[in-house]
């Protein structure tokens, strides 16, 4: 198995999509053993726990100073033998250290058809604000890999969502959420698995 980590900030209906399917069996060779969050509030730790897994809260009120926070999370991850590292709706910038650590091994979910309104400051709302304010008829999210840039790793999967009239930025999230990253993050999560789990083999 390829253990993953998933980190997150808030609810984690993302997270969610990510055990349910682990559940029926779709996630494999993936096998979540690790939630962490950067928020000792995030309702993610709860779904955590219900689903019988163990979670850790890295704050930056625990650890202020970046460097040292990267540090911590590295020490974390490898205490638990992650693979693979999952980010799903968390808001914090990843180290250096991570990042080295874990090169090809991050998966980010994006709501919306990179490089379309992605990078820096594009998160959450504002992403489907920005949308709707260019007029696109299109947009979507991505799955990809994470490097030192924000949002600029190669894609591993993208899908598609029709803007329709009147959409807000509320039902334009939610459908995103529903016609697309609640559906490709789990198979990016498989196929990066797959991935490597035949690099261990090789």
């Amino acid at each position: 198995m390829v253990r993953a980590a998933v980190l997150v900030s808030g609810s984690g209906t993302n997270l969610q999509k990510l055990l349910d399917a682990q559940a029926q069996g779709a996630l494999a060779p993936a096998e979540i053993a690790l939630v962490v969050s950067n928020r000792k509030a995030a309702f993610a730790l709860e779904r955590a726990k219900a689903a019988g897994v163990e979670s850790a809260v890295l704050s930056k009120a625990m650890e202020p100073d970046p460097a040292l926070w990267d540090e911590k999370l590295l020490a974390l991850l490898q205490a638990h033998r992650i693979d693979l590292v999952v980010l799903a709706g968390f808001l914090m910038v990843l180290g250096e250290r991570t990042l080295a650590a874990f090169t090809s091994r991050i998966v980010n979910i994006h709501p919306a058809l990179i490089p379309s309104f992605a990078g820096p400051g594009f998160y959450g709302l504002r992403v489907h604000e920005a949308a709707l304010a260019r007029g696109v008829k299109i947009t979507g999210a991505t799955a990809h890999l994470v490097n030192g840039e924000v949002d600029g790793g190669p894609i591993l999967i993208q899908k598609a969502v029709e803007v329709l009239p009147g959409d807000t930025p509320e039902s334009l999230q939610r459908r995103v959420m529903e016609q697309a990253e609640w559906i490709i993050l789990p198979k990016s999560v498989q196929l990066l698995a797959e991935r490597i789990e035949a690099e261990e083999r090789a």
